[in-house]
């Protein structure tokens, strides 16, 4: 009797569920712009001072900044003019190579994406690729385009966005296309994926898709800026993910508010419901997220090249780029409020922020010179608190990636990759 009085306990211990094989973003900083939302905002608590780790070359271009899964592992998508191209590191370990192989070359610009299993996600062009914790391929498909930077959107479910404004959904496991495929841009020519990939670094018209889109895994929104063929600059599309649903993907609106066009990925809020969207008229705009109406716009007096950085309480760090000045806002709701701002530092990068220490990457010295920086500031007041060399630096910064185990990776377009590991 007292054994058959076990068996209760044993079954109600046990679940028949499957969450835990379903794949979610690996801790840390699983892709370029931290998260899905390219919120570059991570809980970790950051690490204010800091000393000089390892630095080493991928012998070729970078287009995006690195990314960090939880076991101290660093996965970068170069462009090498021969050998491997796609690598994965030991960031604890001198930026040791654990492998690497070779991709199409032509889309440095879409970053890898690690997930919580150690799975990288990473596109070439015409091919959405995903490898195990070795370099043999786990699965592959194929796109119309390069993929940007996937996103995981949960339910086992990753996001594939191409610079030919192809959308997809895979199953993360396997490999196969969930629901509706989007064509956001008419007539694509699925024999013809490197079209215009020369276009979309510098984010010009032949390139309709040119950054990241960003999704909220709390109001389901993924928004994109898309550049129509003969349109006179890039809008802002909102597609609704609809788990379960069919169609699994719905398109939700279009805005052309932002008349000069937007500039860089767009970036959700902790809550999903607003957009933030540099534009090249030199603005930051917020925009409500279920349809693309104007909240506010904030004036920045620069044209901020890259996306802003946004915390779950509503501080947003605004991105950076030559000329560019390290300025705060929170968003008021219906206005964007100054909070500070530091003219006298000129911030490369999107700042990444881990809890209440965020890092940029700055010019370092006389412009002549080239030399570059990792900056630490509060992002409370903007106050400068360290700042480290970035040794024979050369290029422009692609921007800052922070680590579960608060260590801070900064990389050039050159390809020389820096790590710092807390003092």
């Amino acid at each position: 009797m007292a054994l058959l009085g076990v068996v209760p306990l044993l079954t109600t211990g046990c679940s028949d569920g499957d969450s835990w094989v379903e794949v979610a973003p690996s801790a840390g900083w699983p892709a370029q712009y931290a998260d899905a939302a390219n919120s570059s905002y991570t809980p970790t608590t950051g690490a204010a001072d800091l000393e000089f780790a390892w630095t080493r070359s991928v012998k070729g271009e970078l287009g995006a900044a690195v990314a960090l899964n939880s076991i101290n592992e660093l996965a970068a998508n170069a462009q090498t003019p021969a050998g491997c191209s796609l690598m994965l590191w030991e960031n604890d370990n001198n930026g040791r190579q654990r492998w690497c192989t070779r991709l199409i070359q032509g889309g440095g610009f879409g970053g890898p994406l690690l997930d919580g299993f150690n799975n990288v996600y990473v596109g070439q062009p015409g091919t959405i690729l995903s490898y195990p914790t070795t370099q043999w391929i786990r699965w592959r498909s194929q796109v119309i385009g390069m993929p940007q930077t996937p996103r995981l959107l949960g339910n086992g479910q990753l996001l594939v966005v191409t610079h030919l404004g192809q959308v997809l959904v895979f199953d993360a496991h396997r490999g196969t296309v969930d629901g509706n495929p989007v064509d956001l841009v008419s007539d694509l020519d699925p024999r013809d994926s490197q079209r215009g990939l020369a276009d979309c670094g510098p984010a010009r018209s032949g390139c309709p898709v040119a950054a990241a889109p960003a999704f909220s895994t709390a109001s389901h929104m993924i928004v994109l800026g898309v550049w129509q063929p003969g349109a006179p600059a890039a809008t802002l599309v909102g597609l609704r993910y609809q788990p379960g649903q069919n169609p699994l993907l719905a398109r939700a609106w279009t805005s052309d508010a932002v008349t000069d066009g937007v500039l860089g990925a767009p970036v959700l809020s902790a809550d999903g419901n607003t957009v933030y969207v540099n534009g090249r008229d030199q603005q930051l705009w917020a925009l409500d997220a279920a349809d693309g109406t104007v909240k506010w716009t904030a004036p920045l007096g620069f044209l901020a090249q890259t996306p802003p950085t946004v915390a779950p309480d509503g501080l947003i760090i605004a991105g950076g780029g030559p000329g560019a000045a390290l300025v705060a806002f929170r968003d008021g709701g219906d206005r964007g409020e100054q909070v500070w701002r530091d003219d006298d530092t000129e911030p490369l990068t999107t700042a990444g922020r881990a809890g209440d220490v965020a890092y940029t990457v700055v010019r370092d010295g006389p412009d002549d010179r080239g030399g570059l920086a990792l900056a630490v500031f509060d992002p409370e007041d903007g106050r400068g608190i360290n700042r480290y060399p970035l040794p024979e630096a050369t290029g422009f910064p692609v921007g800052v990636s922070i680590g579960a185990d608060r260590r801070v990776v900064a990389a050039t377009s050159d390809g020389q990759v820096y790590s710092f590991a807390p003092a």
